[in-house]
């Protein structure tokens, strides 16, 4: 059975002391592909992703590595001409797949004003556009955030904010894209997978607390499924409080496994699937 984690940070400095370990144990434990995540710890170093993907090419022992490039939403207000060019010229990479992770987060009091963040969203919709490559959506809504951060969005929606944008602004291209870490209801589902978005879900499918994520899953079928870590974050319950890594995205697909009342080796050759068609083919790669 081969799995492939969908999303994941290799290039944080989490990984500095034992990357090539982490990526060996990935490739042990049945995992045959990587999409790294090129925001980087900030703009300054969205290359990574793609540097590490060149790496490790063709290396026997490690499973292929692709990656995406992109401004994370919360660094917004970073964002400029230059940093636009710098997306746009790591997109023809090779080995870049897809434009990402992008999006909408109303999560931190912190984070960019709402103007600045969908500016700098259809900014880079623009660029995917352009380079013909799927998008990675992040989106995290106030619903659950501190007073402070429900104070300053004023109880904005984030994720009708971004279906809205995606519909306007992303749908006529047909290019479609993933929703990251899914975490939103059956009815955001619905409208994600109209537009044309796979729906990928990460360790905490696992949680006690997470009933609502696995209703998502149940009711997402397996044709528009992805699997993921979002390592280092969000480690499966059996790994709670560790550091996350992608060898654990088998406990993502047990999960699904036992939602979707098939074996595990179902959700592997269904994502492995979906992932091909709708990351890979656009840059002709199989």
């Amino acid at each position: 059975m081969t799995l492939i984690d969908s999303h994941s940070h290799i290039d944080f400095a989490q990984y500095d002391d034992d990357r090539e370990a982490m990526l060996r144990r990935a490739h042990d434990a049945g995992v045959g592909a990587i999409l790294a995540i090129g925001i980087g710890e900030g703009p300054a170093q969205m290359y990574r992703a793609a540097e590490l993907a060149e790496q490790y090419a063709g290396r026997d022992g490690f499973p292929k590595i692709y990656a995406s490039v992109g401004v994370h939403p919360s660094e917004g207000a970073d964002v400029d001409a230059a940093v636009l060019e710098r997306v746009a010229s790591i997109a023809k990479s090779p080995k870049v797949i897809a434009i990402g992770e992008i999006g909408l987060d109303y999560y931190h009091a912190d984070n960019p004003l709402i103007s600045v963040q969908q500016r700098v969203f259809v900014q880079q919709m623009e660029i995917a556009a352009a380079a013909k490559l799927p998008i990675l959506i992040h989106c995290r809504t106030s619903d659950a955030a501190k007073p402070e951060a429900k104070a300053k969005y004023a109880g904005a929606d984030a994720w009708a904010d971004l279906l809205d944008l995606i519909e306007e602004n992303w749908s006529p291209t047909g290019l479609g894209g993933v929703m990251h870490c899914f975490s939103g209801s059956t009815a955001v589902a619905q409208r994600s997978l109209d537009a044309g978005f796979l729906i990928s879900f990460a360790g905490n499918i696992t949680y006690p607390s997470a009933q609502g994520i696995r209703d998502a899953a149940a009711y997402v079928s397996l044709a528009h499924t992805l699997i993921e870590t979002d390592a280092p974050f969000l480690a499966p319950v059996s790994h709670r409080g560790q550091r996350n890594e992608s060898a654990y995205v088998g406990e993502v697909a047990k999960q699904l496994a036992e939602i979707h009342k098939c074996d595990v080796g179902a959700i592997g050759a269904a994502t492995s699937a979906n992932f091909a068609r709708a990351l890979l083919a656009p840059r002709g790669l199989s």
